[in-house]
């Protein structure tokens, strides 16, 4: 009777890049309104829209770049294969992950200056306000969370948390998809509308990232008791 062998993953390497390819078109929303805000500010002609960006440009130069490399280098943290590093060398991820950490905390940051200090555009009342600060706050947690998790060797929880951050960062485009399908089935979004739309796009957005979560963490369990099992 021998114990049967864990099982090796049968994902193909041009498989594991699906997930970063996924990420990375997720992200071209908010990469490229903040590229076209960034052209704006550089010559752009100021408008009722954008007077605000041109009244204190600081925190958006701030915010736009942090949140492309935030978004751009973080989809690269799921793939396994840049998790192990080789002897004596720190791993592209852990590389990586020293510049992600502080971006992230910027972008978030910079985002929660933006919301409290800036005037208010239309359709952007007080509900939506301090949604973007209670999830905005939750990200800046959630990557000290990780931070502190990762200082104590727990790697597993350091995932769930920086997933939890990231899920945050990424949810514009959640949040697009969702306001244009109501838009295109219901109508016109007003304030309250806009508001719950925003909401429910980032609890989307979490809750997909709590799914993966758990059903990575059901891996070990499953191999362990495979390991268990007997086999002829």
């Amino acid at each position: 009777m021998k114990s049967a062998s864990l099982p090796r993953s049968r994902q193909s390497p041009r498989t594991r890049w699906l997930v970063p390819a996924a990420l990375i078109l997720l992200s071209l929303v908010p990469v490229i309104a903040g590229a076209g805000r960034l052209t704006e500010l550089s010559g752009g002609q100021i408008t009722p829209d954008n007077a605000r960006f041109f009244d204190s440009p600081v925190p958006v130069l701030i915010h736009i770049p942090t949140v492309t490399v935030y978004l751009v280098l973080g989809a690269f943290q799921f793939v396994p294969s840049l998790r192990r590093g080789k002897r004596g060398r720190a791993s592209w991820h852990k590389i990586a992950g020293r510049i992600l950490a502080p971006t992230g905390l910027l972008a978030a940051l910079s985002g929660l200056w933006m919301a409290v200090f800036y005037d208010l555009p239309p359709l952007d009342g007080p509900l939506l306000l301090v949604l973007r600060l209670a999830f905005g706050s939750a990200m800046v947690a959630f990557i000290v969370l990780g931070f502190i998790a990762v200082r104590r060797r727990n790697y597993v929880r350091h995932s769930e948390w920086m997933s939890r951050a990231y899920a945050i960062g990424i949810a514009q485009e959640t949040i697009v998809v969702v306001t244009i399908s109501w838009i295109l089935l219901v109508g016109p979004v007003d304030e309250l509308t806009r508001a719950l739309l925003v909401g429910a796009s980032w609890a989307l957005s979490l809750a997909v990232a709590e799914y993966f979560i758990h059903r990575r963490a059901q891996v070990p369990t499953r191999a362990a008791l495979l390991s268990r099992a007997p086999s002829s």
